[in-house]
């Protein structure tokens, strides 16, 4: 019996009935925490990416007025000197409404027009070649402005490596997914075999040979593979776009920004799927050949 006549006849390969539907729906439930872990991986990378560069391209000048002077001019010209310093792309004196908006998460509904606040000036600087905290100090006292700059380099590092972890995390997440799928793969191609046993012994007595049965069980466990697959792309596919055209001020957008690019790494998913399933078919094929039969 050769294998193209074993693929044109669905009923010699038993459906299954409900352990093949439960089946499906372990595989269709993999699939999607794969690909949603994929792609908290991706948006991850990417927040903490952005949050770093943020990190080492501002730093916050903290200036102190003297006594002839408002706070406002001595911003000013801390800002002016600030801004000539190489490194720097910006340098601006921030009001006092941007200095409270920055506070109010910390203060809450306390009122900030009553209480003293610091003059701030705000810097941006060259993500290639960052100004450093000690030329900026330097370019203060030399305009004789009495301030302060914080380069953020003193929680830079552990910012950094927080970062990192959040993209160590969600690839294990990714990776664990992964092999708990391509391991029920494995597993409901032995148990598809093993509860066909019968169908297969009556093939093998009516002719066919190994190549037969392994396209047969390669052919049915492929598709449904490719199936479950397709199914769970598809739903984490549904969710990605959601976030990709979510605006990025919610908790979700700031923290798994997404683009439309990134939702094209899940195409491969199901192909990836059916290919381990045809493989596992193919070896569980031929250790069940490899054992006695019933009645040999």
């Amino acid at each position: 019996m050769k294998a193209p006549a074993l693929l044109t006849r669905p009923d010699l390969w038993p459906d299954g009935g409900a352990t093949r539907r439960l089946g499906l729906v372990m595989l269709t439930v993999l699939s999607l925490l794969t690909g949603l872990a994929l792609l908290a991986h991706v948006g991850a990378s990417r927040a903490a990416g952005d949050w770093a560069g943020r990190v080492g391209s501002e730093a916050t000048a903290l200036i102190r007025p003297r006594a002839d002077e408002s706070g406002p001019t001595a911003a000013a010209r801390a800002a002016e000197a600030l801004a000539g310093v190489r490194g720097v792309q910006e340098a601006v004196a921030l009001e006092r409404a941007e200095a409270e908006a920055l506070l109010r998460p910390w203060l809450g509904e306390a009122d900030l027009a009553t209480l003293p606040l610091p003059q701030l000036v705000r810097l941006r600087l060259d993500p290639a070649e960052p100004a450093s905290a000690v030329s900026l100090n330097r370019a203060l006292a030399e305009a004789g402005v009495d301030g302060t700059v914080d380069d953020h380099s003193l929680w830079r590092r552990d910012f950094t490596a927080a970062a990192r972890g959040v993209r160590d995390l969600t690839a294990l997440a990714a990776l664990a997914a992964a092999l708990l799928t391509a391991m029920a793969l494995v597993l409901s191609a032995r148990q598809a075999i093993e509860s066909r046993a019968r169908s297969l012994y009556a093939l093998r007595l009516a002719g066919a040979d190994e190549a037969a049965l392994t396209t047969l069980a390669q052919w049915h466990l492929g598709q449904d593979a490719a199936l479950a697959g397709a199914v769970g792309a598809g739903l984490a596919l549904l969710a990605g776009l959601a976030l990709a055209l979510a605006p990025l001020t919610g908790t979700l957008g700031r923290v798994f920004p997404l683009v439309l690019n990134d939702l094209m790494l899940l195409a491969p998913w199901p192909l990836g799927m059916a290919v381990v399933a045809v493989v596992a078919a193919r070896v569980s094929v031929r250790l069940w050949l490899g054992r006695p039969q019933a009645g040999e």
